[in-house]
């Protein structure tokens, strides 16, 4: 079997997937999990707690969410532009639930996969979705691959690690980021905050990496189910943020009309 991209975090040796563990060269193994078929590659002063990563809660709202649809013309717009830039080895950065990745996938039929993410709950629904990427539970700040062996990085929704990223990537590879645009929810805001406040738009300078250009995707989404309404608030920062009293009107409106508004960078290793 031909070996993944992701590496023994022991030896720096390609791991490759079997039914039941992925292994390396030098003989290292790693059980993959029996919901998902992902594998544990996080090293032990990362962790930060025993269950790091998004909640099972949390997990299931957005997945609710997302395969409802409401962010289909962003997940489009990634798969097209992945599309076009046609790379051969691909890290998602951040996988999630696995939804964007799966459409990546299609995408891109011939190429070679591999996602991350710190949460277990996430990476069992992605396993089911994704079975042609190989997943493991790892920090973006210290990635389980080796230097120069990726073509592309996508980076949905994550913390920034430019430094990593340009460590993995080939000469010439490129890094898609993906970040909420001005008014992106502002709908959702103005229900809760007495003064809503724009998200920052700047480009970021990032070491290692020349900016090469920007799409942005907007549309205004109108959710009629309560259940939906609360998935969108659960998956957003503001639901571990915001008093209750604020949480309570919103998870009492009959409907809530929004705006949706992402910025797509792409960078160029330098």
């Amino acid at each position: 079997m031909k070996p993944s991209l992701l590496c023994c975090p022991v030896c720096g040796k390609p791991l490759t997937f079997l039914e039941k563990t992925a292994q390396c060269p030098s003989g290292h193994t790693y059980d993959r999990a029996a919901r998902g078929g992902y594998i544990h590659l996080l090293r032990q002063h990362r962790r930060g707690s025993a269950d790091p990563g998004d909640s099972a809660a949390m997990c299931q709202a957005r997945t609710r969410f997302l395969e409802g649809g409401w962010y289909e013309p962003l997940r489009r717009q990634v798969a097209a532009l992945v599309h076009d830039l046609n790379p051969d080895t691909v890290l998602d950065a951040g996988c999630g639930e696995g939804w964007y990745t799966k459409a990546m996938l299609e995408a891109l039929p011939h190429a070679q996969f591999a996602g991350i993410d710190l949460s277990r709950y996430a990476l069992r629904h992605a396993g089911r979705t994704c079975p042609r990427a190989a997943l493991a539970i790892a920090s973006l700040f210290d990635l389980p691959l080796a230097a120069q062996s990726v073509d592309l990085v996508v980076h949905l929704f994550a913390p920034m690690c430019a430094e990593e990223f340009a460590r993995i990537l080939r000469p010439g590879g490129r890094l898609l980021t993906v970040t909420p645009g001005a008014r992106h929810l502002w709908g959702m805001k103005q229900i809760l905050y007495a003064q809503p406040y724009e998200n920052p738009t700047e480009i970021r300078t990032l070491s290692g990496f020349t900016f090469e250009r920007e799409i942005c995707v907007q549309d205004t989404i109108t959710l009629t189910d309560a259940q939906d309404i609360a998935a969108l608030y659960q998956m957003t920062p503001y639901a571990w943020k915001t008093p209750k009293q604020a949480a309570d009107r919103l998870l009492n409106c009959a409907s809530l009309t929004t705006p949706i508004d992402f910025q797509i960078h792409l960078y160029r290793k330098s």
